[in-house]
């Protein structure tokens, strides 16, 4: 019974670890745009989420990225020998990436912003290459390694809402977002595809820690799993027996 509580315990804060990272980054971009309507806060809404580096929400920029990017060192996954499915290597990889994006900063809109950072702006290039690499796996996660857990389940067929099919759209949804955003295709082009790369990330990320729950038709439907109670309630009655 000793072992079935740690395991149950170590279910359920692997879940709330995912659920973390799903909403920090689904919520970043909202709260970044919002918050610019605002002229308390006396900025107006960026070109790029990168650019809020150069306001005064930049502590909510480089803040959210750095706990993403600590939640994602800190998330150990199952391990698997293909590079490309290794999901304790990728987020280890993906994490520093984020720290990068935050810390190096894109170009600055204006010379006002020179004084802004310590980094050399010659840099800058990096933290193109840092989102890109931190996109890539945020794409790979999804395609390669979130579907690789869910059992077979023959009494349940698939649905056209099965988190499979979820995480191969977001997937390949922000793979489409990082191919669109040099293009600069219209006015805030840039924040738009940033931002719904992001959504697509926390989503993948939401439905893999079962932030809708997994009981009855939704967990039939997206986990093909028969759940009378919340995976979550069983946990915390397993843990006071």
């Amino acid at each position: 019974m000793e072992i079935k509580n740690i395991q149950a315990h170590n279910l359920f804060a692997y879940r709330r670890l995912r659920r973390a990272i799903g909403y920090l980054g689904f919520f970043l971009p909202i709260v970044l745009v919002l918050l610019s309507t605002i002229s308390f806060f006396q900025t107006r809404i960026q070109p790029s989420i990168s650019h809020y580096y150069y306001t005064n929400l930049r502590e909510i920029f480089t803040g959210t990225l750095c706990a993403v990017g600590l939640f994602l060192i800190c998330y150990k996954g199952n391990g698997n020998r293909s590079l490309f499915r290794n999901d304790n290597v990728l987020t280890n990889i993906a994490g520093f990436m984020a720290f990068g994006v935050a810390f190096i900063p894109t170009d600055p809109i204006a010379d006002t912003c020179l004084q802004c950072t310590l980094i050399n702006f010659s840099l800058t290039w990096l933290h193109y290459a840092f989102a890109a690499v931190l996109f890539s796996i945020f794409a790979l996660l999804s395609i390669n390694v979130f579907t690789i857990g869910q059992q077979p389940n023959p009494t349940i067929p698939v649905s056209m809402f099965n988190e499979n099919r979820i995480y191969r759209i977001c997937g390949y949804g922000i793979i489409v977002c990082i191919i669109l955003i040099p293009f600069k295709l219209f006015s805030y082009s840039t924040l738009v595809f940033e931002a719904l790369a992001l959504w697509l990330f926390g989503i993948s990320w939401l439905i893999k820690g079962r932030a809708l729950g997994d009981e009855g038709e939704i967990g039939e439907k997206i986990y093909r799993e028969h759940n009378p109670k919340d995976t979550e309630e069983m946990v915390e009655d397993q843990l006071k027996t």
